[in-house]
């Protein structure tokens, strides 16, 4: 049976850079883009800021999928706190847990950037955050009249606030890290979440963490590298699924077989 990998996109944006997943993933992994409210096919709706909207909009879709065989989930920047809040509420909510949690370019919940820190600090900070991160373009920033000022930056100022939501809820959930094995990628040229903001990840999971770099910056998950490894992880993961949560004896020989199948070429 196939992995469902359900994906979610960072802020700012919808899904449309999850195009091409479905072929660069390889077989076995059917990809699932879930927008947000407020957004490409959910544009008319309105847009979530708190985790109560978020479980509201999201948790029924994911809980019939969980009862449905095995499944996976991908969040990208924002996206990875909206995969890791999903996750733990559907643990809480008794389901069945996913074979695998990835998460690309977010810092754990318990820390983050100042980057983007200074991105809540108004307008103007905001727009150095934009340009720091090359999210708009070129040009958009300097014409406050732009599609880009009157569609994209409204949709970012809320995810922002969502994220801030996100983690806020997320530290009270501290003491009780999720048994999912956890995959935690970052981008080499990647200006905001370096090696060491991925290693934060390691108190969030009593599973197996793995962690990868790949070519590219912020939004490196537009290119092929990624897809290709987070289809190859869910490959591994569904396969050593009964050994996810190792007795003392076979941890060692689990957490090998999990790193060695991760590693990217």
């Amino acid at each position: 049976m196939d992995v469902r990998l359900y994906c979610f996109g960072h802020a700012g944006a919808g899904v449309s850079s999850f195009g091409r997943w479905q072929q660069r993933c390889g077989p076995g992994i059917e990809v699932v883009p879930l927008p947000l409210p407020g957004r490409e096919s959910r544009r008319r709706e309105p847009r979530i800021t708190d985790r109560d909207g978020l479980l509201h909009d999201m948790l029924g879709r994911l809980a019939d999928a969980a009862g449905q065989g095995p499944y996976a989930l991908y969040g990208h920047s924002l996206g990875g706190l909206v995969a890791h809040t999903l996750t733990r509420a559907l643990l809480d909510a008794g389901l069945p847990a996913p074979e695998l949690l990835a998460i690309g370019a977010c810092h754990a919940p318990h820390t983050l950037a100042p980057a983007v820190v200074r991105a809540g600090n108004g307008d103007a900070a905001m727009m150095d955050f934009v340009d720091a991160v090359g999210a708009s373009p070129r040009g958009a920033l300097a014409d406050s009249g732009s599609v880009w000022h009157r569609t994209v930056l409204p949709v970012l100022k809320d995810d922002l606030a969502l994220a801030h939501a996100l983690r806020t809820a997320a530290v009270g959930e501290a003491s009780r890290p999720l048994p999912v094995p956890l995959l935690a990628v970052g981008g080499r040229e990647d200006p905001l979440v370096d090696a060491a903001a991925l290693d934060g990840w390691r108190g969030w999971t009593d599973g197996r963490l793995v962690r990868r770099t790949v070519p590219g910056d912020h939004f490196f998950h537009r290119g092929p590298h990624l897809p290709r490894l987070i289809g190859r992880a869910c490959r591994v993961a569904r396969r050593l699924h009964p050994l996810l949560l190792p007795s003392p004896t076979s941890a060692t020989r689990t957490e090998r077989s999990w790193t060695a199948s991760n590693s990217v070429t």
